[in-house]
């Protein structure tokens, strides 16, 4: 067994919140990637968009996701969907911290872990 521990200490700050990626960790072969992130109390992520899918699920806190033009609640258990191209982001307007775990695909990923698999077989 293999324990990736979450390390606050040396999270991140970009694009208005704080993360740790899930890669580069030699023990995993997945076709996606990931990250924990934490957009701090009263912030906000800067609205993006980019090529792969992307899925936002919601861990602790609330907040609002801006999805397509479109905003609703954001609470932990939810899971959120972007496609492709879709600009998006996160508003905290709560007095505490909102945490998330985002993941990431396309279809490189995909290639890559298929080379990585037989490679591994």
């Amino acid at each position: 067994m293999e324990i990736r521990p979450l390390e606050r200490e040396k999270m991140v700050f970009e694009n208005g919140a704080y993360g740790q990626r899930l890669l580069p960790w030699a023990a995993l072969n997945a076709p996606f990637e990931g990250a924990w992130v934490t957009v701090p109390a009263h912030g906000a992520t800067g609205a993006h968009s980019h090529h792969e899918y992307e899925i936002f699920i919601a861990v602790s806190g609330e907040a609002v996701v801006e999805s397509g033009g479109e905003r609703r609640a954001f609470r932990p258990g939810d899971i959120e969907f972007h496609k492709p191209g879709t600009e998006h982001r996160i508003l905290n307007d709560g007095a505490e911290d909102f945490e998330m775990y985002a993941i990431w695909w396309d279809s490189g990923m995909t290639v890559k872990f298929a080379a990585r698999h037989e490679a591994e077989a």
